[in-house]
Order: structure tokens, then sequence, then C-alpha cells
């Protein structure tokens, strides 16, 4: 059963997205989420999501070290990480890279390309 951990200090955020993949849900995937870093490298490390949708800017430990944390662990590293976030600028993006995302929307997010992407990378066809 594949799983999505979205983790976002907003709440609403998280109860937007997980509205959004409400259809994957009801198509067998498993929706988890997290309100900051620290819990969402629990998470991880405890129910080995197929994706993690992560915020930048969060209290505890921001989606950079997140992301690093992932991508340097054997176990995790094949983890799709998508990079969530208000910070559209270039360096933002170069961080980014650098720490390991594999894709990098920035909010406000089309919906579309959200539920597109989930499809790609789960191998599915759900609208």
């Amino acid at each position: 059963m594949p799983k999505i951990l979205i983790v976002d200090d907003d709440s609403l955020i998280r109860e937007l997205l997980l509205q959004v993949l409400e259809p994957f849900e009801e198509n067998g995937v498993t929706l988890l989420s997290a309100q900051n870093g620290v819990i969402a490298v629990e998470v991880i490390n405890k129910e080995l999501p197929d994706m993690v949708f992560l915020d930048v800017m969060m209290p505890k430990m921001n989606g950079f070290e997140v992301c690093r944390i992932v991508k340097s662990t054997a176990a995790l590293k094949d983890i799709y990480i998508v990079m969530l976030t208000a910070k559209g600028q270039e360096v933002d993006k170069q961080n980014a890279t650098a720490a390991g995302v594999d894709y990098y929307i920035t909010k406000p997010f089309n919906i579309s390309e959200i539920i597109k992407k989930v499809n790609e990378v789960l191998n599915m066809n759900v609208s």
C-alpha cells in the first residue's frame, strides 16, 4: 500500500492537501501528516512513505534539514520528496536541489499539478 506524508506547520495547508489527495486514499493510498520537521522524520522512519510533500519554513527543523536526513539515510533515500513552499527564489530552489529534493512546487500551488505528480510517482491514474 503506497503512503504519502504531508508536512507543513500550517494546519490549513495540511487539510487542503489531505482533501486534494482524498481520491488517492479511496484507491488504497495511506495519507499521513506531520506539523513540523522533527515529527516528520519520526513518521518517515516508522512509516516509510513513498512520497513526502514537505514545507521549508517550519519550527524545530526546516524542510531542507528533513530532506538531507532522508536522502542521506540508505533505507530512506528513494523516498520521493516534493518541496512545497512559498520560497520561490532561485537560491531557494538551489538549496532544495542541494538537499536532494526531487521536485519543487511553490505556493500557491496548482491542484492539478499535485494530482499529476502523485499519479506519476505512484504510477496511478486517479483524477
